[in-house]
């Protein structure tokens, strides 16, 4: 949604958006590029399909948009569940 927004409103040829998502659990200690060394990490890899004639410059653009929505900012940052019952 964040992609489309902001290629509209830059009145790019995006015609439309595909994102596919994987998630698995893997051990800290199997992650290289992770700061987090002991237990189990969530891992969720993105693929994203930009359907239009785009150019290189603006497919690597909004390929920086996407990591910058509120969804992905949630994700990968420390989160925290607080649950009571009422």
């Amino acid at each position: 949604m964040t992609i489309a927004l902001y290629a509209r409103r830059k009145q790019w040829p995006l015609d439309d958006v595909e994102v596919r998502l994987r998630h698995s659990r893997v051990h800290a200690q199997d992650c290289r590029d992770c700061d987090t060394k002991e237990g189990m990490l969530d891992v969720i890899e993105s693929e994203i399909s930009l359907h239009g004639e785009l150019s290189a410059e603006q497919r690597n653009r909004l390929r920086e948009i996407a990591e910058r929505c509120p969804i992905h900012r949630t994700l990968t940052s420390e989160i925290k569940i607080r649950t009571r019952l009422i």
